[in-house]
């Protein structure tokens, strides 16, 4: 990578590259030291935070996304920056600390400057940091699936709502004779909310509450052997059963192996994941995985020319060529590329202007055809279901025929039903209620 300096205090790592200080020499007329940049240089420069985990439960998914969002802006900056300046990464490490994480967006908002901040994992890393946000008016990319519930004027979401990953993953299985469901997750927001509606749309669908198990663990669990044993009692009923998972984190590795411990094959309970992609694939066995599922919005195993050059600069930033892409690495590619777009149109790095021109912007991503910002700061992507291969990368089975446009409030909660979300004026509002003609409090 490159990086010719990297600062670690408190759990914080501030990482600038070569470009960064050959852009700084040039402006000053001379060779200065990084460490001994002065304050106009550094203004020179604009900020981009980087708030992803890179130690605890949470780093086996966040430290790769760190490293993706360096590449791109290392190439920025190699295509000239940005409003005629080079582009500087703030890196801190919340530690997969959840008030930690508002800490640090603070410090990277109020102490450094950033213009925007890429990051975050989980929803409850997410609603930490929202105030923060919303007071300091600065913008946020969240790049990875979530619940929804949700459309703040300061978050554009890059990853999918349920209506792009839950809801077609259970259709796709409905399809393949599912009649009993096991919806098991890791103990936070999340999953409850996405489970919440699953289980409502099940029921909507006809099926009966006998035949839906939900399950919850802590973060981090790593003792599967009795709730792996309930699943396969669950699954003896006579009735083809699945496990859709939002286990998230370290603790899908020993999920995965339990269930090999015990026999459990995709023929027999099939388990679609909503946070399992080929980077937590590459630390298991998956030969025993084979036919397990995965619901994502982006497969490296996609056959574009975007996703191969992807690739090979991915591979020859990182330097390893066994270094995998995965969904969450797409939503940054694609909220990135956006961002860009949308500054360039305003001419400034200015929060609300830049907020304003994101609207409408439309960008490659990754498995063919355009991604768009919709006036609800979610969205559009194709849905794609892959089965777990013995070289860890998915095949995908199942495709939209065309792009989803992500649904900040879901149809199957009957609070949310009626509720829009539209940020451009005169609505201006992320949660609209269509039957009193009124905008709630801000989510």
């Amino acid at each position: 990578m490159q990086q010719d300096a990297a600062v670690q205090e408190k759990g914080k790592i501030m990482w600038t590259g070569d470009l960064r200080a050959s852009a700084l020499a040039a402006a000053l007329g001379m060779g200065l030291a990084m460490t001994a940049v002065p304050t106009q240089a550094q203004e020179d420069t604009i900020k981009v935070g980087v708030l992803h985990s890179l130690s605890g439960t949470m780093a086996i998914s966040e430290t790769t996304l760190k490293d993706a969002m360096l590449m791109l802006i290392e190439q920025q900056n190699a295509k000239g920056g940005l409003l005629g300046k080079m582009l500087e990464p703030v890196v801190v490490d919340p530690a997969s600390d959840w008030p930690l994480f508002a800490e640090k967006a603070r410090e990277l908002i109020e102490g450094e400057g950033v213009a925007a901040t890429f990051g975050c994992w989980t929803s409850v890393s997410r609603k930490s940091v929202l105030p923060v946000f919303e007071e300091l008016n600065s913008i946020l990319f969240y790049p990875v699936q979530y619940e929804g519930e949700e459309s703040q004027r300061n978050v554009f979401y890059t990853g999918a709502a349920p209506n792009q990953q839950a809801i077609p993953a259970v259709d796709y299985l409905k399809d393949q004779g599912v009649e009993r469901w096991v919806l098991a997750g890791t103990d936070y927001v999340y999953p409850r909310t996405t489970n919440k509606i699953l289980e409502q749309y099940l029921k909507d669908s006809g099926v009966a509450a006998e035949d839906i198990m939900i399950n919850y663990t802590p973060f981090g669990h790593s003792d599967w052997q009795t709730i792996v044993g309930d699943i396969k009692a669950f699954g003896s009923a006579g009735k083809k059963t699945a496990v859709v998972s939002t286990i998230n984190g370290d603790a899908n590795v020993p999920f995965y192996k339990e269930l090999a411990n015990q026999g459990i094959e995709a023929t027999d309970i099939p388990v679609v994941a909503f946070s399992v992609g080929e980077e937590e694939l590459a630390g298991l066995d998956t030969g025993p995985l084979v036919g397990h599922l995965a619901a994502w919005n982006y497969f490296m195993s996609a056959d574009t020319e975007a996703n191969d050059e992807f690739i090979e600069a991915w591979h020859a930033f990182t330097g390893d060529e066994d270094r995998v892409t995965n969904d969450p690495m797409e939503a940054h590619y694609i909220g990135f590329n956006m961002w860009i777009k949308a500054v360039e149109m305003a001419g400034t790095t200015d929060a609300d202007a830049v907020i304003d021109a994101m609207i409408g912007v439309s960008v490659p991503n990754l498995t063919g055809g355009y991604s768009a910002m919709m006036p609800n700061h979610h969205i559009t992507k194709p849905v794609l279901i892959g089965e777990i291969q013995d070289d860890g990368q998915f095949e995908t089975v199942y495709e939209t025929a065309g792009l989803v446009p992500g649904d900040a409030w879901s149809d199957f909660l009957p609070d949310s039903k009626p509720l829009i979300s539209d940020w451009r004026l005169p609505m201006n509002c992320g949660n609209f209620n269509t039957e009193t003609g009124k905008c709630g409090s801000a989510m």
